[in-house]
């Protein structure tokens, strides 16, 4: 150690003193100054047809057209301030995120909190190379309560806090006009031709066999009815009434002439042809260019959209397994729809879809990569089947209130006139409860292994869902009366990822405690009071669970 005063005091040999470090702020920025057009034209786009209509109909009056306009225009100022109130900065630790004027809104999310970064860009962000940037946090609420969205920011600067978010790293500089240090897979916006994937995994592509799976899509039908309902209310409201319409005539005068049945066959068959047509339409919006891809570090990127260009990136460290929907219609067809589950992505996005409705084969595959188990020790796993006494619940919740249903409609049958054909029709309902419970029963089970729990349950929508042992944070056991009756229990693991927690349906009740002891060991205290002599249970129960068939169910009492 020097004596040199000179040096103690914290000067050079010059006697100059060394300047101290100064911590600088990260400075406030503002949204992408295209945004001035763009928030505008938005508005206005969705006022357009309305303003068609009323300039070339005729049918609207100059009161309505004028408040219309004076809409558009208060619209284009509500952007302009929006604009001009909006600030954001990411620090080391924090998103920040400053706006509104009248009512102002500050935003301060952790960064250790963020989980997802999902980027958007329709069809006039595209024009403008501009994209949205969604960033969710740790919960499976949306956006808007429990992450940032900002509306919207080019996209070189979304591919760049994108790849800074999701890394906790600096952000890739620009050097020249081009990106140094960033993600060479991502590309937001313009052409949606992606970069160089050398680093990355292609884990799926668009196969247009695929879309024979569409119309057995509930989304897709619900979203077709949307649509409909939406183009007729419009018309409803600018006073514009069908049977006005030149054809409409010839064909109620034909309608009246035909016998009931072939009417409510032309009407049956034309709702059917529109719910088709609109759901390939769907289709081919939502998933064109379709792409998944895992990179060297974990991280799952979903590229997707013809009209509005989607990508969805979810971070390596935040996946905790995979899931297969299927429906009744695409289990019909052989189809499946496969999800991941990650910690802030729950009902959001699509509930975490990363694939379309593709065959069963290739869906259950994908989950397996996702896992990155074999495909029989994951969605497809031959499962542990609950007792007998499961079945039997199976029954009564079917058919009963089938029962209860076929009763009432042959009350109403047998006292209002007109309605007697409501009592034959609902005498099909208990008929058909019973291979629903049996089938209910066929699909209830679970397995453990080294890594995940697996459990699968549903009929009219069987789940199957891949959960990982390290991302489960609690159980929840629930026991009604009937249960407690059948020595049964339900037990839900608690997560972080998905819908916050799945359930294993049933099981009997030490077996249920023997389950959440061995996955948690911590709870096996707390829970010997439900059923004692558990201890011995969860030590054994991977290694039972791995030796018995499927049609065996577990007894550890």
């Amino acid at each position: 150690m020097s004596d040199d005063p000179a040096h103690s005091a914290g000067r050079d040999v010059t006697g100059v003193a060394e300047p101290a470090p100064v911590a600088t702020e990260v400075p406030w920025r503002r949204l992408d100054g295209k945004m001035l057009v763009v928030a505008p034209l938005q508005h206005v786009v969705r006022l357009l047809p309305v303003l068609v209509i009323l300039l070339f109909t005729g049918r609207g009056d100059p009161v309505r057209l004028w408040i219309t306009l004076g809409i558009t225009v208060l619209l284009v100022v509500l952007g302009v301030v929006r604009w001009k109130t909006t600030r954001y900065r990411i620090t080391a630790d924090r998103v920040e995120l400053h706006s509104g004027w009248v009512r102002r809104q500050r935003r301060s999310v952790p960064r250790d909190r963020l989980r997802t970064v999902d980027v958007t860009s329709t069809l006039l962000h595209r024009v403008f190379t501009l994209g949205v940037l969604h960033v969710r946090g740790a919960s499976s609420a949306s956006a808007d309560h429990h992450g940032l969205k900002l509306d919207a920011v080019s996209a070189a600067e979304a591919t760049r806090l994108r790849t800074e978010l999701l890394q906790h790293g600096p952000a890739p500089a620009r050097v020249g006009g081009r990106t140094v240090g960033g993600d060479p897979a991502e590309v937001v916006g313009g052409d949606g031709r992606h970069g160089d994937h050398r680093q990355s995994q292609v884990l799926s592509v668009l196969r247009w066999p695929w879309i024979r799976f569409a119309p057995l899509t509930f989304s897709a039908l619900a979203g077709t009815g949307v649509l409909v309902a939406a183009v007729w209310n419009v018309i409803s409201e600018l006073g514009i009434r069908p049977r006005d319409l030149p054809f409409a005539t010839d064909v109620a005068d034909r309608v009246r002439g035909a016998a009931i049945w072939l009417t409510v066959g032309f009407f049956a068959v034309t709702l059917l042809v529109v719910a088709v047509v609109g759901s390939l339409l769907m289709f081919t919006e939502r998933w064109w260019g379709y792409r998944l891809t895992r990179d060297d570090e974990g991280t799952l990127r979903v590229h997707r959209g013809l009209l509005t260009r989607r990508s969805l990136s979810v971070a390596g460290t935040r996946r905790r397994g995979a899931a297969v929907s299927e429906p009744l219609l695409l289990r019909a067809g052989r189809g499946g729809q496969t999800r991941v589950l990650a910690t802030g992505l729950g009902r959001g996005s699509q509930g975490g879809a990363v694939q379309p409705a593709a065959s069963r084969r290739e869906t259950h595959a994908l989950a397996a990569l996702l896992v990155e188990e074999p495909v029989e020790r994951a969605t497809l796993a031959p499962v542990l089947r609950h007792p007998r006494k499961a079945l039997w619940r199976r029954l009564t919740r079917a058919v009963v209130p089938a029962l209860v249903v076929c009763a009432a409609g042959w009350v109403v049958a047998g006292t209002v006139p007109g309605w007697a054909w409501l009592g034959p029709l609902t005498t099909a309902l208990p008929v058909l409860a019973v291979p629903v419970a049996f089938d209910r029963y066929r699909n209830l089970g679970h397995l453990l292994t080294g890594r995940h729990l697996v459990t699968r349950w549903g009929s009219l929508h069987r789940r199957t869902v891949v959960l990982e042992r390290d991302g489960v944070i609690g159980w929840r056991l629930r026991q009604s009366a009937f249960q407690r009756r059948a020595g049964l229990v339900t037990v839900e693991a608690v997560t972080a990822a998905g819908e916050g927690g799945y359930t294993v349906t049933d099981v009997a009740g030490a077996d249920g405690v023997a389950l959440a002891a061995a996955v948690t060991p911590g709870v096996v205290a707390g829970l010997r009071s439900a059923a004692p002599g558990t201890e011995q249970a969860a030590g054994d129960l991977a290694t039972q669970g791995a030796r018995r068939g499927p049609q065996e169910r577990l007894d550890h009492r």
